[in-house]
């Protein structure tokens, strides 16, 4: 089994098991990811999904170009008849593994939340293969995974998940405040940094809770006031 790693828009994918014996060949060519086969070239011919990318020759298959979706492992089976009506089968297999350098990725983050309670901020990155690990910034200084290291974040009560990309803030203080971006890397090519998005920590607006108290009680007052004139002039009564 062989691995292939490339950046490059096209790559020669070799079939090891057609060398290996002569007479009159049948070749199929499988992708298998996961749980998932599907066929490459099948009776003769490159299959429909492939057919606009892919040649065939008796040595092999030739992508002239490849995306990270074509990462996974290329299985070459052989069938071979021999003159005196004898078959044998063989296969060769080839992981291929398509390197892709991250895209910008996008910062999701919420420009304000209160002080005490929780904030979630994400960063997702969806083209680069491998898949990218992610960092964090605030106001332009790397993030530690431990911000009780640090003398400029160990007032901070924070995780970081470097594989999904999350940043979880619990519980948010006034220190929190500041302008965050993330970076993708994946050791191809250049890391990618995403847009600055401003994070505000807010106080209670213990003005704003008062007054819309202090509303509810006017309104309940003036309901109860109706119901009462209502009860003086009689709406209540059998008659009504």
């Amino acid at each position: 089994m062989l691995t292939y790693c490339c950046f490059f828009p096209a790559i020669e994918i070799p079939c090891a098991a057609y060398a290996s014996q002569s007479g009159t060949p049948r070749v199929e060519w499988k992708f298998e990811k996961g749980s998932s086969i599907a066929l490459v070239y099948y009776d003769g011919k490159v299959t429909d999904p492939y057919k606009e990318r892919v040649q065939y020759t008796p040595t092999g298959i030739r992508f002239t170009s490849v995306t990270r979706k074509d990462t996974g492992k290329y299985a070459c089976e052989v069938l071979w008849t021999g003159s005196g009506g004898t078959s044998q089968l063989t296969k060769s297999e080839v992981d291929l593994i398509v390197q892709v350098p991250p895209s910008k990725p996008v910062a999701k983050v919420p420009t304000s939340v209160t002080i005490g309670n929780k904030a979630v901020l994400r960063c997702t990155e969806t083209d680069g293969s491998p898949p990218p690990t992610f960092q964090w910034y605030r106001d332009n200084i790397l993030m530690p995974s431990n911000p009780k290291t640090s003398e400029k974040f160990r007032n901070s009560s924070y995780t970081i998940d470097t594989k999904t990309g999350v940043l979880t803030i619990e519980p948010v203080t006034s220190f929190d405040t500041g302008d965050y971006f993330c970076e993708a890397q994946n050791n191809v090519g250049t890391a990618q940094k995403s847009e600055v998005i401003h994070l505000e920590a807010t106080e209670v607006n213990v003005g704003g809770i008062v007054a819309a108290v202090v509303v509810l009680l006017i309104v309940l007052a003036l309901v109860a006031f109706g119901i009462w004139f209502a009860y003086r002039r009689g709406f209540f009564s059998s008659k009504y």
